[in-house]
């Protein structure tokens, strides 16, 4: 049997630190590169989140917050006659109504003072109809959900440009209104049927305020006109055009058949020859 002499526990001790030394300084394997870039990522996210929560503002309407008279006044309407929709805190009921956070004060008095809200029913569009609430009480509602959760507000001062000291506003808001409404409203705002059940309502005798909080909002299947899409005097010039014009102006064709466009001129243009074209037959036919 050969002897475990000093010598060879030595070099086997040796061999071994050296194998543990190389372990060491060798560089990591690709599966556990993989993993500790993984834990890496993770908690750059966690860290992220973390700073997006402390620093954004909160989506959710706040409990404790701090109303205004005005906005007191319109959260016991609100508690008395719409919370079974919309919720408390008008954080909205699935199946019922949305959500109210951030809609602001433009919209709760676009839909309140047209009597479009509350609805009496489920409907492809809720339509205008005698209002539950009056100016005032409209807008205590309108104040709570813009104090609740922010949002559009109409602002103040004149929503039109003065035609006398700015006479080109109304070629302007013409040319806005053509490009941005007349798809929909008719080129005489006569309004106009959409898709499933919808339909764009007639301009003829709507205020101001309703139409620049419409811009804002973007009711049913309206588009939403932000600031960045048209600014706020591009607001007032169609504005200016739709009251000064189409409401006021008259029709300088003559009877305006509804100024529902091109469709129902030639229509009659077509029925009333067509009659024509007949009795100057019979009247023929009779002299022969």
């Amino acid at each position: 049997m050969t002897s475990d002499s000093p010598a060879r526990r030595a070099g086997r001790g040796g061999g071994f630190r050296s194998r543990w030394r190389r372990g060491r300084n060798s560089p990591p394997s690709k599966l556990r590169r993989r993993a500790g870039a993984a834990v890496r990522l993770v908690a750059a996210l966690m860290l992220a989140g973390g700073v997006y929560t402390f620093l954004a503002p909160s989506v959710q309407a706040q409990e404790d917050v701090a109303l205004s008279t005005a906005a007191q006044q319109g959260k016991e309407l609100f508690d008395n006659s719409c919370i079974t929709c919309h919720g408390r805190n008008a954080q909205g009921i699935e199946g019922r109504g949305p959500s109210l956070i951030g809609v602001g004060s433009a919209s709760v008095e676009f839909q309140v003072e047209t009597g479009r809200m509350p609805m009496v029913r489920q409907e492809a569009q809720a339509e205008e109809k005698m209002p539950q609430f009056n100016d005032e009480q409209a807008q205590q509602l309108a104040q709570y959900i813009q104090e609740l959760g922010g949002g559009p507000e109409i602002p103040d001062g004149p929503l039109t440009h003065d035609i006398n000291a700015d006479p080109e506003a109304l070629s302007r808001g013409g040319e806005l209104f053509r490009l941005n409404c007349t798809s929909c409203h008719g080129f005489g705002g006569g309004g106009g049927a959409l898709s499933s059940g919808k339909f764009a309502p007639a301009l003829g005798d709507v205020s101001e305020r309703h139409i620049y909080a419409a811009m804002l909002s973007g009711p049913q299947n309206m588009p939403v006109f932000g600031d960045n899409q048209l600014t706020p005097d591009q607001k007032r010039d169609i504005i200016t055009y739709i009251t000064g014009q189409l409401q006021d102006g008259g029709d300088p064709g003559g009877f305006n058949l509804g100024r529902f466009g091109p469709i129902t001129e030639g229509l009659a243009i077509f029925l009333v020859g067509i009659t024509a074209l007949v009795f100057t037959c019979l009247w023929i036919a009779g002299k022969s």
